[in-house]
């Protein structure tokens, strides 16, 4: 038989059967199932896109609305009443930040108050984040409200 051993030579379903055949559709089943139900749940959806595409006013009063509920949930911040170990702790700690830049890096803070030996610096430098004395930015770094120190402090 030209070199072909008849006996290694399959087919039908004893080919599918012995080359993973049926695990293979049934994946390839799955995947074109998934896909159609994914497309149809997009079709379904598609009427509300175009309905925002027609009235590009609706985008705005959604964002709009999204940011007056955002200042509006914003509550007022209260003074926390520190006692006057606490406040001598604030002392302390204005003293370190005056000697540092204008944005705080607070593990450069840290590291400079267990250097200078203040007590319990991670409590105290939690103190200073509660009270809003080191206050957070945007790009990860801490201010020092010098506002909230003076009436934290009086």
């Amino acid at each position: 038989m030209n070199g072909v051993n008849a006996v290694s030579v399959l087919y039908g379903l004893e080919a599918i059967n012995a080359h993973n055949g049926w695990a293979i559709s049934v994946v390839g089943v799955s995947i074109v199932f998934t896909g159609l139900v994914v497309l149809s749940a997009l079709i379904s959806q598609l009427y509300k896109l175009v309905a925002l595409y027609d009235d590009p006013g609706k985008i705005k009063k959604i964002f709009a609305a999204k940011s007056e509920s955002a200042a509006k949930s914003d509550p007022p911040k209260k003074v926390l009443v520190l006692t006057e170990a606490q406040k001598q702790v604030c002392r302390q700690y204005n003293l370190l930040a005056q000697n540092m830049d204008d944005v705080i890096s607070l593990p450069k803070f840290l590291r400079m108050a267990e250097i200078c030996g203040l007590q319990a610096p991670h409590a105290n430098i939690n103190l200073l984040i509660k009270s809003g004395i080191l206050c957070a930015d945007e790009q990860g770094y801490f201010r020092w409200d010098e506002d909230i120190f003076i009436r934290t402090i009086s």
